[in-house]
């Protein structure tokens, strides 16, 4: 069966043949996003293989179903670009990699809280100039600091694992509680507290009409003066606009971001020789005590590895005509 594959770099290339070498799965390359104007590219392909950015609108699903793909395989985790409803009509099957390797986001994330506190990223340039001073770059011990994880599946899981290794106090939300976490101490709380209390926000929910923006100008008034907030799940989480408020006026004394909402137009792209146009976040790049990474959290070797072959396994089990493990459903 020969799968459409778009917004493929050398990596996906690597990983996804290897996965699919003995197997009947043939893959198709395009670097090109599958957008509504990109859409010829799948014509006549049975399959699509797509990524985070690609646009799953309802007019792309109609359009692809129209030139003959039944089946679109989602080589991540989220679902939130895809128009579930459409599929289902147009009898396309959705299935995705609902776990690929949560230890890279989780630790990434922590990655992140440690190079914005103890200045990791600022020491490095510092130093290769010669330049050995410490003004500007203290920070403070984990140790005995509240964090508070907002969504328990299994990156926040771990990420909660980590950094009570640290010595930290951890507050949760989640709309299910995780027996794995409860069972190691963490505390669940309501969001209220966990804004007013916690040193170290740290966000690890899907995106859903109940969770888009749930950083914005209110909850942001909620928090704790000169909180750490930590975004490695879905851009949408977090309200820019209200971010770079908070950053101002000092509530917010750090951001760490590995999404962005309009990242769709910047990640995974060289753009160095080109004028950003998105003055939101320009205006994010501005500030000392802003990190922000091009949506790399997922990017090790395992997580790669696994990826491709659960997103070969997944075709296989369409073209098999089995039933899809993996299988998205709408509602």
């Amino acid at each position: 069966m020969q799968v459409a594959v778009f917004s493929t770099k050398s990596y996906d290339r690597e990983f996804l043949l290897r996965a699919a070498a003995d197997t009947e799965i043939r893959y198709d390359f395009f670097e090109e996003r599958l957008t509504e104007r990109t859409v010829v590219l799948a014509r006549d392909f049975p399959a699509v293989c797509c990524f985070v950015n690609d646009e799953l609108s309802a007019e792309v699903i109609t359009a692809i179903a129209a030139n003959g793909t039944k089946m679109i395989a989602l080589r991540c985790a989220g679902f939130n670009n895809c128009d579930l409803p459409t599929a289902a009509a147009l009898g396309v099957k959705v299935a995705r990699v609902p776990a690929y390797s949560p230890y890279a986001v989780a630790e990434h994330t922590v990655g992140l809280i440690l190079t914005l506190n103890r200045k990791f990223h600022k020491a490095y340039n510092r130093v290769r100039e010669g330049n050995f001073a410490l003004h500007g770059m203290l920070g403070f011990d984990l140790h005995g600091r509240t964090v508070g994880v907002i969504g328990t599946g299994k990156i926040g899981q771990i990420a909660a694992t980590i950094l009570q290794g640290f010595g930290c106090r951890i507050l949760a939300y989640d709309v299910q509680q995780n027996p794995e976490c409860v069972a190691k101490g963490v505390e669940y709380v309501e969001l209220d507290q966990i804004f007013a209390e916690s040193d170290i926000l740290t966000l690890h929910c899907p995106l859903l009409p109940a969770t888009k923006h749930l950083i914005n100008a209110a909850s942001i008034a909620k928090m704790k003066p000169g909180v750490m907030l930590i975004n490695t799940s879905r851009g949408a989480l977090v309200d820019a606009k209200a971010a770079i408020e908070g950053l101002k006026s000092g509530q917010i004394g750090y951001v760490g971001l590995d999404v962005y909402e309009e990242e769709a137009e910047l990640f995974f792209e060289d753009r160095s020789e080109l004028v950003i146009q998105d003055d939101v976040f320009s205006r994010l790049l501005t500030f000392p005590n802003v990190l922000i990474t091009g949506h790399q959290g997922f990017f090790t070797r395992n997580a790669l590895e696994a990826i491709s072959q659960v997103t070969t396994n997944n075709l296989q089990q369409f073209l098999q005509g089995a039933k899809l493990t993996n299988e998205v459903l709408a509602g």
